[in-house]
């Protein structure tokens, strides 16, 4: 059944703004008349540029800012903002939204991964790849879980597939989002101490005693049967400690575990991610008690087509997921702002580096004048 009016929606989109170098193989094939439209139509709200070498996503770090985690880019609107702030702190809201308690106790986000041996460096694949079951993440675990603890380090495990740990040892560590350094050679990618930048002797040593026990696992010797890749490795990411955020969305719609932590915190309505915009849940009544500074119901909807064919650079697939969402979410909100069913859209575009934040109404579409090219919104 279709959603009721909504009154405020807000699409957050990771991994959605190729490159401008890798544009020409992305959209050139494109049929999107609706998207391109609201894009030619919207006025910009937020461009934030990063740069090669961030530790994390920019839609992590948007998430970051919306809910107060961190501050606002010092331009907003700017053509290109400076994005200082390389933080999401976003462990202890994932181990909220994966049923765990977090206290007040400072927590890194663990995952089980492949490193692949290249010529003269080793490479992090995506995570996603690995294809873990639950039942050889569990086995992996029980083999980990007492060496872990035999260091003096608290771990958390709600789901096999991602653990939480929390140590003083390791509370100064900067780690990196494990799809910010998947394909690359992992070297500046791994956990280090924020204050010197040297390597933490106290996560190398627990990093290799699961490494050892891991290595002929016969969960590993299995996979590898199978023709799967082995699991030989940690990534330690996202750590940090629970804080009070504000509440810029009345409810939030994702299946990201970071996103939908941040939206229990801050006591939104939390519903899994819609497959199109007519499945979308309908808009809540305000209840009042809402920091943000609009009044009316906004509702945040992440929606992460594009980062596995992003990752491995497979623009067919990208290509066919655009395709989606033009069918499923842009053109139906396209008329829902012709309508009047939808009041505002909004439109966080993200690349790996940088975002832009777009807002299209009724009127702007009217403003034919505007005509913002598509290519203006790529992140070099």
């Amino acid at each position: 059944m279709p959603a009721t009016h909504t009154s405020h929606l807000h699409l957050l989109l990771p991994f959605a703004l190729p490159s401008a170098a890798a544009a020409p193989a992305t959209f050139h094939r494109l049929a999107h008349p609706a998207f391109t439209r609201l894009i030619a139509r919207a006025r910009q709200i937020e461009r934030s540029v990063g740069d090669d070498f961030q530790r994390t996503l920019p839609h992590e770090r948007w998430l970051t800012r919306r809910f107060g985690l961190s501050p606002a880019p010092d331009v907003p609107g700017a053509a290109h903002a400076s994005e200082a702030n390389d933080s999401a702190p976003l462990a202890p809201y994932m181990l909220l939204a994966d049923g765990g308690i977090p206290g007040d106790a400072l927590w890194a986000c663990v995952q089980p991964v492949h490193v692949r041996i290249a010529r003269d460096h080793l490479v992090l694949i995506d995570p996603a790849s690995l294809d873990l079951s639950a039942a050889e993440a569990t086995a992996l675990l029980e083999v980990a879980r007492p060496l872990v603890e035999a260091l003096e380090v608290r771990l958390e495990a709600p789901l096999p597939q991602r653990w939480y740990l929390s140590s003083a040892a390791l509370g100064a560590l900067a780690g990196a989002s494990p799809l910010r350094a998947s394909g690359h050679n992992i070297e500046i990618w791994l956990p280090h101490e924020t204050r010197s930048g040297e390597r933490s002797r106290a996560w190398m040593k627990l990093q290799n005693e699961v490494q050892m026990a891991w290595f002929e696992h016969p969960v590993n010797e299995a996979r590898e049967a199978r023709g799967l890749p082995a699991v030989n490795s940690l990534w330690f990411h996202a750590p940090g400690a629970l804080r009070p955020v504000s509440q810029p969305f009345h409810q939030v719609c994702s299946d990201a575990p970071a996103t939908r932590g941040l939206a229990l915190a801050a006591q939104a309505g939390l519903h899994p991610a819609p497959l199109s915009f007519d499945a979308r849940p309908a808009a809540p009544a305000s209840t009042g008690n809402s920091t943000s500074t609009r009044t009316r119901p906004t509702t945040l909807i992440e929606l992460d087509p594009f980062s596995t064919a992003y990752l491995a650079q497979d623009w067919d697939a990208w290509n066919h997921a655009c395709t989606a969402l033009e069918r499923d979410w842009f053109a139906p909100a396209l008329a829902a702002l012709h309508s009047g069913q939808l009041d505002e859209l909004g439109l966080t575009l993200c690349s790996d580096t940088g975002s832009v934040t777009l807002a299209i109404t009724r009127g702007d579409l009217r403003r034919f004048w505007r005509r913002r090219p598509l290519a203006s919104l790529f992140i070099e």
